[in-house]
């Protein structure tokens, strides 16, 4: 058997294990096992090894914990509450007001976060109560939870974008502020397509009544007001001595911890209970992300190691004859098909080597691709059948929020991501112009 039909194999096999519902890391771990065994005996067993001794050297992942530490201090201690007052009191007013409040809220969890888990928790927890007593139609507030929360892995501190910078040997501060302009461009997409569809049928998103806008007033309105100022604290007090060299990623993340715990600490919120649920929550996630890294590694090993790589590149540069942007456009559209049932870590350590060598090849940046990387992993969290937040959905919402529902809620929001993405393709400046301004890049 020659060792294109080999990586094939392993591949397909992979796949399918997935789609029968195994464990992601279970999944691409068998696979790369029994395919390093079967091809180099014994001495296959140095790829596990070698994979668990790379990824105790990648010190960025130390950022992992720290920043999913901070996204569940601000859920348990109900700092994520108190944004989502302030919103509802300035945008209430506005047609579907509430639902574009939920999409800011979302905006700056991200901007503390780097994960949409946390994003997603909070939504479901606080934003859905209130949109659905407030009479929003089902399909608007499941779309607007699922489409907001998906923004933690493009607005910084992203731990994908962490992941990726691993991997395509980028530096992780020009990824980052690669990242803020898409993620407010797609943010401000979000808010103009609720606008519009609410103005067309008010009754999917109704205003907050006059007899409630008259009982709130002035001063609360400002004292509301000054909760948006404590996130803006935390997101400089993390970002500002990274982007001037004074600290490095692992210990931006560690200021961002202390920034969140002083925060809620000052507010009388933080207690051992908040310390030990946040703890343990880092903790269940931190260790799923390290197993599926580590299977991927192992994986990733056997699948280089047989040359698919190459393969892939001569295929469609020499076999195909396609033109750089026509490949570019194909490896957009083969993510979007994958992440219907991988993974998006599983689709970064697995898919992303190879593709990150073929856009180098090409002559494309490496930071626009890997926003446009993101971009599709954000698509990919909202696709059926196997969309992460559909699930994560699912699992934190009522049961009148059944599947179906779920599924028919996410597509206008597909659209405009599908559309940011188009625009950061025909424009990459979006990305690279801030990167440029502020690195010198």
């Amino acid at each position: 058997m020659d060792y294109n039909t080999i990586a094939a194999l392993m591949f397909s096999t992979m796949l399918l294990m997935m789609l029968t519902g195994q464990r992601v890391f279970g999944a691409i771990g068998i696979v790369a096992v029994v395919a390093a065994l079967t091809l180099w005996g014994d001495g296959g067993t140095d790829m596990g090894f070698s994979a668990v001794m790379k990824l105790m050297k990648w010190t960025a992942l130390l950022t992992l914990p720290m920043f999913v530490f901070m996204g569940y201090v601000m859920s348990e201690t109900r700092l994520a509450e108190d944004l989502y007052r302030m919103f509802h009191v300035w945008m209430g007013p506005l047609p579907g007001g509430l639902a574009i409040g939920t999409v800011l809220l979302m905006v700056l969890i991200s901007a503390m976060n780097g994960l949409s888990v946390a994003g997603m928790a909070i939504g479901a927890t606080i934003a859905l109560p209130e949109l659905q007593r407030r009479g929003y139609d089902k399909l608007m507030i499941s779309g607007v939870i699922q489409a907001g929360s998906s923004l933690g892995i493009l607005i910084p501190p992203s731990v994908v974008l962490v992941l990726y910078a691993m991997i395509a040997r980028q530096p992780v501060s020009n990824l980052w502020l690669a990242g803020i302009m898409p993620g407010l461009l797609m943010a401000a997409l979000f808010i103009l397509y609720i606008i519009i569809r609410t103005w067309l049928n008010p009754s999917l998103a109704p205003r907050m009544s006059a007899e409630e806008r008259a009982a709130i007033s002035r001063a609360e309105k400002f004292q509301l007001l000054r909760a948006g100022l404590l996130p803006v604290f935390i997101f400089v007090a993390m970002m500002l001595p990274f982007i001037k060299g004074w600290a490095s990623l692992t210990e931006t993340s560690v200021v961002g911890v202390a920034a969140t715990v002083l925060v809620a600490w000052a507010k009388g919120r933080m207690s051992w209970y908040v310390l030990e649920t946040a703890t343990k929550q880092t903790l269940l996630i931190t260790v799923m992300f390290m197993m599926i890294i580590t299977a991927a590694l192992s994986f990733g090993a056997v699948f280089d190691g047989l040359g698919a790589g190459r393969s892939i590149q001569t295929f469609f540069t020499e076999d195909l004859g396609l033109a750089p942007w026509q490949i570019l456009v194909l490896m957009q559209v083969s993510f979007l098909i994958m992440g219907m049932f991988l993974d998006d870590t599983a689709m970064l350590v697995i898919v992303a080597p190879v593709y990150v060598s073929l856009t180098k090849a090409l002559g494309y940046d490496l930071i626009w691709y890997g926003v446009l990387y993101t971009i599709t992993c954000q698509i990919a969290y909202l696709t059926p059948p196997f969309g992460y937040n559909l699930f994560l959905m699912k699992a934190l919402a009522p049961p009148e929020y059944t599947l179906p529902v779920i599924y028919r809620s996410v597509w206008p929001f597909v659209l405009v991501m599908i559309l940011t993405l188009v625009l950061i393709m025909v424009f990459p400046q979006i990305a690279l112009w801030l990167p440029q301004v502020m690195l010198g890049r």
